[in-house]
This record gives C-alpha cells, structure tokens and sequence, in this order.
C-alpha cells in the first residue's frame, strides 16, 4: 500500500467552494483502479490548510493510472484553482508495524 500525502493551501475566501467541489471531485478518484481510499483533513490553526491522504494499491496506480485518466481530467478541472501555491505531492510506504 502506498499513502499519497499532499499539503493544500486554498486560496483566501475560497474554503467553501473548495470544500463542495472536493466532495464532487472525489467520485472520480475512487473509480480507478488501485485506489483504496481517501480522506481529506482541515487545520485547526490554519483554516486555509487542508491534508489530502489518498490510499493506493500502488505508485503507478497513483502516477500513471489516475494522473493517465480522464478522471484526472475532471479532477484538474474541478480543483486545481483553489491552490496557492501549488501543492507538493509526496508517497509514503509502511515501515513499522
């Protein structure tokens, strides 16, 4: 299992929004396959600041199938507007237990 880890700075005024379209968005990540789940987080100390963790079977279902998709497409489409800056993507893999 893979663990996609991204850090998501949403533009001033723009929370709500993000938050509707993230709840649209998310019907087209879970149809690919190799995606396990996902989950997205709020800071307390920074309202602006949101934890995306999505759950993969494996890397390449993350980098090549979802990003390879037209679901990705919509994806783009319906979230990336939100983001200054742009958010920095990272991959993760169990080590204990």
């Amino acid at each position: 299992m893979i663990l996609e880890a991204a850090m998501l700075q949403v533009k001033p005024g723009r929370t709500e929004d993000f938050e509707r379209d993230f709840r649209l968005a998310s019907a087209y990540i879970s149809q690919i396959e190799g995606y396990l789940n996902h989950e997205l987080q709020r800071c307390l100390e920074d309202d602006q600041k949101y934890l995306l963790l999505v759950r993969w079977e494996t890397l390449e279902a993350h980098t090549e199938g979802f990003r390879g998709s037209v679901q990705y497409v919509e994806w783009k489409r319906l979230l990336h507007d939100y983001y200054d800056p742009f958010p920095i993507v990272e991959h993760f893999f169990s080590v204990y237990p």
